[in-house]
C-alpha cells in the first residue's frame, strides 16, 4: 500500500520485521513492517566478495515457510524474497537476484544479457 502523505512504502502483509527501505530524496527511509507473517528466525552473515566489497545480509525465514533476504544493492537495502532454484538458494527483488550456494553467493541484474556475468561475483561469508 502506498502512504500518500509520506511517499512510504510500506508492505503491510508481514510480520514485525523492521527495515529502512529508501523511497526518495526527500523521504530518505521509511519502516517496512510486516504484520501477518510470523518470522521464525533472523540471521545475519558478512561477506566479502572478488572486487573486496563487504556488506551484510539478513535472511529471515517465516512460520508459513517463506524466506526472505535483506541485501544492500547501490546503497539501499532490498527486500528479496525467496524463489526455486535448480541449486542452493535464489532470491529476487526488483531487477535483481541474490543466489547463494553453501557459504558463498553471488548479485544478478537480470535486466542485463541474460549470459553476462554477475554485478557481484565470488561472494562468501565471513567465518568468525
Amino acid at each position: 500500500m502506498i502512504d500518500a502523505r509520506s511517499g512510504a512504502i510500506r508492505l503491510a502483509a508481514a510480520c514485525g520485521l523492521a527495515a529502512a527501505l529508501h523511497v526518495s530524496a526527500a523521504n530518505a527511509a521509511a519502516p517496512l513492517e510486516v504484520r501477518d507473517i510470523q518470522v521464525q528466525s533472523r540471521h545475519t552473515f558478512s561477506y566479502t566478495c572478488a572486487n573486496s566489497k563487504t556488506f551484510k545480509v539478513t535472511y529471515l525465514n517465516a512460520a508459513n515457510g517463506q524466506s526472505f533476504a535483506l541485501v544492500p544493492v547501490k546503497g539501499r537495502k532490498l527486500l528479496f524474497v525467496g524463489v526455486i532454484a535448480a541449486s542452493g538458494v535464489k532470491y529476487v527483488a526488483d531487477r535483481y537476484t541474490w543466489w547463494t550456494k553453501g557459504p558463498g553467493a553471488d548479485l544478478y541484474d537480470v535486466t542485463s544479457d541474460a549470459s553476462s556475468k554477475p554485478v557481484l561475483s565470488g561472494c562468501a561469508t565471513l567465518m568468525r
